[in-house]
């Protein structure tokens, strides 16, 4: 969601992070693959081929790397790490100290959070809705 305003290099280090939450507690399922392909397709085809899809041994290096960025882009690169944490219905405690030590070192209130993980479940609920109006 909104990865297309990210640059280059900001998408090359969310995958990074990304990659960290669909592995964080063991293998990804399904659905944080199916996921994650989405947030590859839009992030483009450009950086896919760039991309090495290999967990960053320089996961501080990564975070640190955000802490320099804007509001608006660490806002983005949370909202999708939250997506990830809530794509299964498995939220655990792991997901929630990687999102809860990112959420600290980018300076995200407690307030934004709150905002960005109501918008996660506001796009679950619609998708919900829309499959339950089709299919009957």
């Amino acid at each position: 969601m909104l990865l297309s305003v990210l640059n280059r290099k900001d998408k090359l280090k969310f995958l990074d992070l990304a990659m960290h939450m669909v592995s964080i507690d063991g293998i990804p399922t399904d659905l944080e693959q199916r996921l994650l392909n989405m947030m590859l397709a839009e992030v483009g085809d450009n950086i896919v081929a760039e991309y090495h899809f290999a967990l960053s041994k320089k996961l501080p290096e990564t975070t640190n790397y955000f802490k320099k960025a804007s509001k608006k882009i660490k806002n983005i690169v949370y909202l999708n790490l939250i997506k990830i944490a809530m794509s299964d219905d498995f939220y655990n405690t792991l997901e929630h100290n990687f999102l809860e030590e990112i959420r600290e070192t980018l300076d995200i209130s407690e307030m934004k959070k709150k905002q960005l993980m109501r918008l996660v479940y506001l796009e679950r609920d619609l998708r919900e809705r829309a499959k339950r109006v089709v299919c009957h």
